[in-house]
């Protein structure tokens, strides 16, 4: 292990599992992936074929979108990725939410609504 490698390993890493799509530089297509863990630098995707160390690669995060990236290592189905730029993990652990929040067809009856003044179609 060269200095450099020890230098990334000193970089925090949150272990979680959140699925993404990969898209690999001059392969067609996308493909689904495990995220086992993640730090603001990179992240170790499961679910990973036939890929070289060094390939460009775009990953979709989930919060964060399409982020760019290489392949730092491989080992079996899993691959370290280093991205281009960092990203601020915690963002990706947030919920994921999209427009105004919840729609009303999801929430819970209003309180005090009185059911018999709905219409029969």
């Amino acid at each position: 292990m060269d200095k450099g490698d020890s230098g990334q390993r000193q970089i925090a890493r949150d272990s979680l599992f959140v699925m993404a799509e990969l898209r690999i530089d001059g392969a067609p297509g996308e493909y689904r992936v495990r995220v086992r863990n993640l730090s603001a630098g990179g992240l170790m995707a499961e679910g990973v074929q036939n890929v070289q160390r060094g390939r460009v690669v775009w990953i979709n995060v989930r919060n964060v979108g399409w982020v760019e990236g290489s392949i730092a290592w491989i080992q079996d189905n899993r691959c370290g990725i280093a991205f281009r730029d960092e990203i601020d993990p915690l963002v990706v652990r947030a919920p994921v939410s999209t427009g105004e929040g919840t729609p009303r067809y999801v929430k819970p009856p209003l309180a005090g609504f009185d059911q018999t003044q709905l219409r029969k179609i």
